[in-house]
């Protein structure tokens, strides 16, 4: 079996990030072997007209180009950061409890990076921000891809019948 080959296995299962050395180990195989053939893989990545490659920033992982981002957009999970998931969580938390939720009232419980989250979760489709009744502030809620995005079935209703426990276990903020 080609070294090659096997590399590229171990990048695929793997579906993370990992380094010569990590390989080695898996592969029981010279770090020198491996990086040689890596190199060797990447260049065979790079030269066909294909829509995967291998990134090697921070370790060595076989990801989509960026190009097809519109199609794996629409097949796979949003990755969302941990900190933009806490204001998300902040945000269906006040919303089951019926709260109004405010853009600058979230970012005095989260900080002035929580403009940067509300972009973030807007942009997923997560949440979506509307005018409140003064017009000088906006509202924020979460949206049915929200439902979807954390498998909650049904419709918004069902939020509203949610407990705070559960909601929190959902948003993994409960370890």
């Amino acid at each position: 079996m080609e070294l090659k080959s096997r590399i590229e296995a171990v990048l695929f299962v793997t579906g993370k990030a990992v380094t010569i050395e990590e390989i080695s180990k898996i592969l029981e195989t010279d770090e020198q072997e491996i990086e040689s053939a890596m190199l060797d893989l990447i260049y065979d990545y790079s030269s066909r007209d294909g829509a995967l490659e291998i990134d090697d920033e921070n370790g060595y992982i076989i990801q989509v180009k960026e190009e097809f981002s519109d199609i794996t957009d629409k097949l796979c999970p949003v990755d969302i950061s941990n900190a933009a998931l806490k204001t998300l969580s902040v945000i269906a938390l006040k919303e089951l409890k019926k709260e109004p939720v405010r853009q600058s009232e979230l970012k005095e419980l989260r900080g002035a990076n929580a403009y940067d989250h509300i972009k973030e979760l807007i942009a997923k489709g997560l949440i979506s921000r509307y005018k409140d009744k003064n017009g000088r502030s906006f509202n924020l809620k979460t949206t049915p891809k929200f439902l979807e995005y954390f498998k909650i079935k049904g419709n918004a209703e069902i939020l509203s019948k949610m407990d705070n426990e559960r909601l929190s276990e959902l948003l993994e903020l409960k370890k």
